[in-house]
């Protein structure tokens, strides 16, 4: 066989051979192209669907969902303030579901006209103008200063994380609060609009008195006064008082 035939074989077999990869590269592409309409976003409470995608999905390869799943696989995050970590996961070749962890906040204080969220510890996540449904404002607590990833300056570390039991037992029974307020004898109260709920000291009957206000809670949403439950037990004593 001649030098010209084996060169031409040699070129034949390599633009064979490029041509699978550019086949096998235009199936895989394309079966495995993400529909934008089969996007689904769960966990997120501060951002928006929209937003979450956006931030997903922005690399030249991110609407292929088995690379997306690949790279997105209980990624840490760093620089997204309120996610801990997001995972996609293939609900089919088409379509992907978000699985968004963000980080867990026990609570917000106002400062400066911001709503500054911490953690459990005390510590400050962030500092934004965006009120995040589900996230309880806290008063009664004072503080000096605010640094993002450092404690709230100058303030008792307990009271985070009693505010964090409190919010545990606010999401367990699906109820939504505007307000937790902290006295300085350690009694606490729920505001729910135009309600507020004394509960006492949180370390006598706490969830006894949380769990039964889903029960009591609709009966008054047109009503403004304080129910008192500071002596509530297992005999159910409360009382409302009208203003």
């Amino acid at each position: 066989m001649s030098r010209a035939a084996k060169v031409l074989i040699r070129f034949i077999v390599i633009v064979l051979i490029l041509a699978l990869i550019a086949l096998a590269t235009y199936f895989f592409w394309n079966e495995y192209l993400i529909d934008p309409a089969q996007i689904y976003v769960e966990g997120n409470r501060h951002y928006s669907d929209e937003d979450i995608i956006e931030m997903v999905m922005n690399g030249p390869l991110d609407d292929n969902s088995l690379i997306l799943s690949m790279k997105y696989r209980n990624k840490k995050l760093t620089d997204v303030p309120f996610v801990d970590a997001i995972s996609v996961d293939v609900v089919s070749k088409n379509s992907v579901k978000i699985l968004v962890i963000e980080k867990a906040l026990a609570g917000y204080v106002n400062y400066l006209e911001h709503c500054v969220y911490f953690d459990k510890d005390g510590y400050v996540v962030e500092s934004s103008n965006v009120r995040t449904q589900g996230v309880p404002q806290v008063t009664g607590i004072t503080f000096s200063g605010m640094e993002i990833g450092k404690p709230l300056a100058d303030t008792d570390s307990a009271i985070f994380t009693r505010t964090l039991d409190v919010t545990k037992l606010i999401d367990k029974y699906s109820l939504t609060i505007d307000r937790i307020h902290f006295y300085d004898n350690g009694d606490l109260s729920l505001y729910f609009g135009d309600v507020r709920v004394d509960l006492g000291d949180e370390s006598d009957h706490m969830e006894d008195k949380v769990m039964v206000l889903p029960q009591i809670l609709p009966s008054l949403t047109t009503e403004k006064g304080i129910l008192h439950m500071e002596n509530y037990s297992e005999k159910g004593e409360y009382r409302f008082v009208r203003e």
